[in-house]
């Protein structure tokens, strides 16, 4: 009997990816065969970028990632994670809010689906300060976000401020 795929989920906004999220998604690529990026919209959250949008930022950033898809999904995490046939959920950590956020949602994940497990990530120590929300406010204000995102997300964020 073949072995089973090991699939994980990596969700969020990423609004626009950083360097931060691209480290999570080059390491968690070596935990699982299949790593399905889940790019959702956060109510809480005003948006840069449009879903198709930040797909397309993704699956430009990760395309020398083997084993990686890009989908959008607007459900419960659990939810999606069970249609993808996942048994991991990966999330970043990179502070100690970040890890009681996390560790509550992880909790209240468990409860909806205990057949999937979160497994975090810690920021590589360079990286930890990295956060979409900070990355934009930086832009809006004219200051340089080269060593957050890759240069190619620079430009979409410059791009984007020069439209508005």
């Amino acid at each position: 009997m073949a072995p089973r795929e090991r699939i994980g989920v990596y969700p969020g906004t990423f609004d626009p990816i950083t360097l931060g999220h691209l480290d999570i998604i080059r390491r968690g690529a070596h935990l699982v065969d299949r790593l399905v990026i889940g790019v959702t919209n956060n109510p809480a959250k005003s948006p840069m970028f449009s879903v198709e949008e930040r797909m397309a930022m993704i699956r430009r950033e990760v395309a020398d990632v083997a084993g990686i898809e890009v989908v959008e999904f607007d459900s419960l995490l659990m939810d999606f994670a069970e249609r993808e046939g996942a048994g991991l959920i990966l999330r970043g950590l990179r502070a100690v809010a970040d890890f009681e956020y996390e560790y509550q949602m992880a909790g209240m994940n468990q409860q909806l689906n205990d057949r999937i497990e979160t497994v975090f990530l810690m920021a590589d120590v360079c990286l930890q300060p990295i956060a979409s929300r900070l990355v934009k406010e930086i832009a809006c204000y004219g200051g340089k976000i080269d060593k957050f995102v890759t240069a190619a997300v620079a430009a979409d964020v410059a791009a984007r401020l020069a439209r508005k």
